[in-house]
């Protein structure tokens, strides 16, 4: 028998006691009388990992050698498609991360607290005057080609002339080019009065043009006209007092509860009757009796929570 022989007949024979032994029919201590520690190190390691499952019921003259062979290259290919995979998801992440800093760095955003004014200059020397519990957000980096603005609550505004100018909010959009106006957009409320020039309030598909002294009012989804407002160059709220001309009561009920920090319960009453009136920002007693006794409207205050029920 020549050398090579001998030498297939030795692999052979420790093919046979590694496939017994990684089939179970065969103790590790017989095994090491017929493969070394290396290939049994080796080889245990491969009837532990997943990749082996579908080997072992492989017929025991299989050979291990092609085996351990195909299970390498899984296991490099396999590597390779992780470290793909990572280097991917790292890099997603990283562009994520930088778009998220460029458009945060870029975004400003204001708030008032309650009782709060707050006076602010846009890029474009435009003024905003924001009313209590009001939110204005706008991009710095993109404003001189698009002035646009998302408003939450109330604010003034005095708009340089230039490109468009755009006030969104949830109940509607203000277009303007130069001019002065208000908005009101709490919750669902959505009023617009004209100062000075033009603006064009769109809402539901509705539009309007305003001229000065003229506003527009949304009352259950409908844009209503109203031509009646005189005599003030500004909102009077500027200057500590609130004044309503025709409104839902609601409207006076939710500035109330901005300008005094209170929670006022209208479960028992009708707040969509109209009121016309005013209340002062100084004194919380004497809003709530200015607002409400012309309603005959009972109040009880306790504690900043306010109720009210009709006489």
């Amino acid at each position: 028998m020549n050398k090579d022989n001998i030498e297939e007949e030795k692999i052979e024979a420790q093919d046979f006691y590694l496939a017994k032994w990684m089939d179970g029919k065969c103790t590790l201590e017989a095994l090491k009388k017929h493969v070394s520690q290396d290939d049994i190190n080796a080889y245990k390691k491969l009837k532990d990992g997943l990749e082996v499952y579908e080997y072992l019921n492989a017929p025991t003259k299989a050979s291990f050698v092609k085996i351990k062979s195909r299970i390498n290259k899984k296991k490099k290919k396999t590597q390779q498609l992780y470290k793909q995979i990572a280097l991917s998801a790292a890099a997603v992440v990283t562009v994520l991360l930088m778009l998220n800093l460029f458009v945060s760095t870029n975004k400003f955003s204001y708030s008032t607290e309650y009782a709060e004014h707050k006076s602010i200059n846009l890029p474009d020397g435009s003024e905003v005057i924001l009313n209590a519990k009001s939110q204005l957000t706008f991009n710095k980096k993109t404003w001189n080609n698009n002035r646009e603005l998302y408003l939450n609550g109330e604010a003034y505004f005095k708009v340089k002339t230039g490109n468009t100018f755009t006030v969104k909010t949830d109940n509607g959009s203000v277009l303007v080019l130069g001019t002065q106006f208000n908005v009101n957009a709490y919750n669902e409320d959505f009023k617009v009065n004209c100062y000075e020039g033009e603006v064009k309030v769109i809402s539901n598909n509705n539009t309007t043009v305003l001229k000065p002294q003229q506003s527009v009012l949304k009352i259950k989804g409908n844009i209503q006209e109203n031509k009646n407002f005189k005599g003030y160059k500004q909102p009077t709220w500027i200057s500590g007092e609130s004044t309503f001309r025709s409104v839902p009561l609601n409207y006076a009920i939710t500035a109330l509860e901005n300008q005094y920090n209170v929670k006022i319960n209208k479960g028992l009453i009708d707040d969509s009757k109209i009121f016309t009136g005013s209340f002062t920002h100084s004194n919380l007693n004497l809003a709530l009796a200015t607002v409400f006794k012309t309603m005959q409207i009972s109040y009880i205050e306790n504690n900043k929570i306010i109720e009210l029920s009709m006489h």
